[in-house]
Formats: structure tokens, C-alpha cells, sequence
């Protein structure tokens, strides 16, 4: 490979001759050989929507010239057109203030520009308040375009699935015990509706999201930059992303704490606890289909065994299963992260965005396959439905107002004892007479 020679305030670096970046991405590339997670395009993206808006802003008061100007602005274009994401190579195991990929940006925009990438490209700014803004942009623009469309989508699929099965009663179950009768609609709103709550959390921990460290710089004074630029700036990152972002109040806590990220991650968290319970019971009510509940028909999407001819497996919810349990890990990681914020400064910045960012994708990927791969052709078996409720010892519940709790207790133990239906028992014991039964015992008036 050829080199050419580029330099910093250290001295010389090799770098590779045809790499758009220059001394400190190639630095931080050869101190940090760890792990290949490489930093999230969306976070590059974000970092350089900061920089096209810093110049935009910096060039409005006149502290950088027309033809910077327009050389960055064309630079950052390019970037954020997708023309040069191979010139963003650093790992997310870098400096915890995210330094080194704040320079990358600097390095490669500046050199598609023609200028240089601290005084120019880093203009009124510093890592330690670019970083954490690039972190909520990019969280609210992954959240707003990717997930949310697909919690939505979800959710309507649901409500075609509760209002087709509205009225058909099914025996309910707590405790993994024989309930009273639900229709399987009911079931189903359940689901529906815990989807909406987990959105209408996600959507209420936007607030601080939206909030941005931009104007901070070093620790939150806001040296070398003014509250003009800033405002000008987040003004601007409004527009470019179509996203009603505002600057936080107080650049001390903007750059020192993160509880704005760990807050929001909690509501993917619930957003995943959520998903993961519709998907059990999903499987569970789909389990057999001779030897289980057999309750639903899972879709035939592919074959379930290397040694089993004809096994179906609910792969569907074993997927999203596995993507909760990576969201429920990358809650921990976030939680741990956000606590060690010292002095002016977080510097678990990069494996707490990295993790944000995984979930979110993670969770709108695997709710979007579950829809598309089992939910849309999950299909009620209602005979099967039928006959375990007419089995179920818990109709009895009915029977409570005419004859009151104990004498019900002994007709659903004694049928249990001698495997007799609810209503043989409760003639046999002389409780009731078999037309009282008909009348009381109606599992569709006791949904």
C-alpha cells in the first residue's frame, strides 16, 4: 500500500494515499485495533449535519468566509448523500468523549474542502459538545423514521387482528391456570395496547433528546463560540433533519450527564419487556400443535428441524425474543455508562450511543419481520378454542351468585376428582337443576 505523509501537533503520521482522512483518524485507527463494531453510520451522519450547520451558523456572524463556507457545505453534502461513508473507519472503542471520531469528520471534511479542520471544520466548537449532540440527532432521527413507523404499523395489524376476532371466546388463563372466558380479541388488545404505551413512553422521552449540548464546547462555558452561533446552528439542524430540536438550558449538564439517553433507552427497554410478552404468548397459545394449547396457527415460514419432517417452529418470536435480551443488555451497558459522568465530562460517550442505536434498530427490524412473518398470518384455531373452554373447570365462576363460592369450589373439585364435566357434578351433588345450569353457565355472557 502507498502512504503519504500527513501532520499534527504530535508530528508525522503514514496515511494510507488515497484516505480522505488525515493524522488523528489514522492515529486513533492504529491505537485502537479492538473489537470491529465500527462507530454507527448514523452517528457519522449526525457529526457531520453538526458540522454543515456550525458552518452555516459561523458564516452568518461572519466569523467564517463565503468560500469556506461553500466548500464545507458541498463537502458535507457529499457525506450526507452516502458519496464517502468508507472514510469514517474508527471503532466505538475509542476515547470516551468521542474525540477521534469528531476529528474524522473534521479530517475528512476538510479535506474534500480544501480547509483546515480545527480552525475551519471545528469552528466555535469541541468534541466535548459536538459528540453528545451528534448522539441525540441521531436518536431522534433513527427513532422518528425507523422505529416509531414500525411500532405504528404493528399496531395497526393488531387492531385488524382484535377486531376479527372480537367475539371469539376462548378461555382465559392466570398464573398459567384455567381462567374465566376472554375473547381472543380481548387477548389481542392487550397486546395492542401495550405497544401504544410502550410508544407513548418513547415519544414522552424525546423531550430531552431533542435538547442539545451544542454551544458547550471544552466543559459547558461555551468558550470561543456565543449563544448567537448556537442558536443559529440549532436553528439549522431543525431544518435539516425536520426535527424540533432546541438547545439545552444548561451546557453543564448537557456535557457532564446523560440522563436524557439513559431515560429514553428505558422506554425501548419497556417497548421490548412489551413485545417480548406478546411474542410468549404467541408461542405458547401456538404451542403443539397436537400435544400443546394448539390454540393459534403459527405461519409455515420454513422447516422447523434437521430430523423432524413437518415441525413448524415459532422462529418468529424466538427472534424478537433474542433482540429483547440484547435491548435488556444494552440497558445495563447504558445504565452503568450514564452513571460515570466526572466532573464536566461523560466519557462513556461512544458504547453508550452505540448501544442506543443498536437497540433501536434492533427493535424496528425485529418488530417489522414479526409482523411481516407472523402476526399478518396468525390464524385462530376455533374449534380448538371450543373445546378447551368447554372443559375448563372455571365456568364455575358463574355459578358463584346462584349458589355462592363454596358450593362452587366443591362442584369444580369434585369434577376435577372424578374427570366429570361442570355440569354432571353440579346435578350429581344436587346444587342445581340441568336448566339452571344452561342459563348460568353462558361463557360468551361472561366476556
Amino acid at each position: 500500500m502507498e502512504y503519504r505523509i500527513e501532520r499534527d501537533s504530535m508530528g508525522e503520521v503514514e496515511v494510507p494515499k488515497d484516505a480522505l482522512w488525515s493524522a488523528q483518524t489514522e492515529r486513533s485507527r492504529n491505537n485502537f485495533k479492538i473489537g470491529g463494531q465500527k462507530m454507527p453510520l448514523e452517528l457519522v451522519l449526525a457529526l457531520v449535519t453538526t458540522k454543515k450547520a456550525m458552518a452555516f451558523a459561523n458564516n452568518k456572524v461572519g466569523k467564517l468566509d463565503d468560500e469556506k463556507f461553500a466548500a464545507i457545505d458541498k463537502a458535507t453534502d457529499e457525506i450526507l448523500a452516502g458519496a464517502h461513508n468508507d472514510a469514517f473507519p474508527l471503532v466505538v472503542w475509542q476515547t470516551g468523549s468521542g474525540t477521534q471520531s469528531n476529528m474524522n469528520a473534521n479530517e475528512v471534511i476538510a479535506n474534500l474542502a480544501g480547509v483546515h479542520p480545527n480552525d475551519h471544520v471545528n469552528m466555535s466548537q469541541s468534541s466535548n459538545d459536538v459528540f453528545p449532540t451528534a448522539m441525540h440527532v441521531a436518536t431522534a432521527v433513527a427513532t422518528v423514521g425507523k422505529l416509531l413507523p414500525q411500532i405504528d404499523a404493528t399496531i395497526d395489524t393488531l387492531q385488524q387482528l382484535e377486531n376479527r376476532y372480537q367475539n371469539l371466546v376462548k378461555i382465559g388463563r392466570t398464573h398459567l391456570q384455567d381462567a374465566t372466558p376472554v375473547t381472543f380479541g380481548q387477548e389481542v388488545s392487550a397486546w395492542k395496547a401495550s405497544l401504544s404505551a410502550a410508544k407513548n413512553m418513547i415519544t414522552s422521552s424525546m423531550v430531552g433528546i431533542l435538547e442539545l449540548a451544542l454551544g458547550g464546547t471544552a466543559v459547558g462555558t461555551g468558550l470561543n463560540t456565543t449563544d448567537e452561533i448556537t442558536e443559529i446552528a440549532v436553528a439549522y439542524i431543525s431544518e435539516l433533519t425536520g426535527l424540533p430540536f432546541t438547545s439545552d438550558p444548561n451546557k453543564f449538564h448537557a456535557l457532564s450527564t446523560k440522563d436524557a439517553l439513559s431515560f429514553y433507552h428505558g422506554a425501548l427497554r419497556t417497548l421490548a419487556a412489551n413485545a417480548l410478552k406478546m411474542a410468549n404468548d404467541i408461542r405458547h397459545l401456538a404451542s403443539g400443535p397436537r400435544s400443546g394449547l394448539g390454540e393459534l396457527t403459527i405461519p409455515s415460514n420454513e422447516p422447523g428441524s434437521s430430523i423432524m419432517p413437518g415441525k413448524i417452529n415459532p422462529t418468529q418470536c424466538e427472534a424478537l425474543s433474542m433482540v429483547v435480551a440484547r435491548v435488556f443488555g444494552n440497558d445495563t451497558t447504558i445504565a452503568f455508562a450514564a452513571s460515570q459522568g466526572n466532573f464536566e465530562l461523560n466519557v462513556y460517550m461512544p458504547v453508550m450511543i452505540f448501544s442506543v442505536l443498536e437497540s433501536v434498530n434492533l427493535l424496528a427490524d425485529a418488530l417489522e419481520s414479526f409482523r411481516e412473518n407472523c402476526l399478518n398470518s396468525l390464524t385462530a384455531n376455533e374449534d380448538k378454542m371450543k373445546e378447551l373452554l368447554e372443559q375448563s373447570l372455571m365456568l364455575v365462576t358463574a355459578l358463584n351468585p346462584h349458589i355462592g363460592y363454596d358450593k362452587g369450589a366443591k362442584i369444580a373439585k369434585t369434577a376435577f376428582e372424578k374427570n366429570q364435566t361442570l355440569k354432571e357434578t353440579a346435578i350429581e351433588l344436587g346444587y342445581l337443576t340441568a336448566e339452571e345450569y344452561d342459563e348460568w353457565v353462558r361463557p360468551e355472557k361472561m366476556v
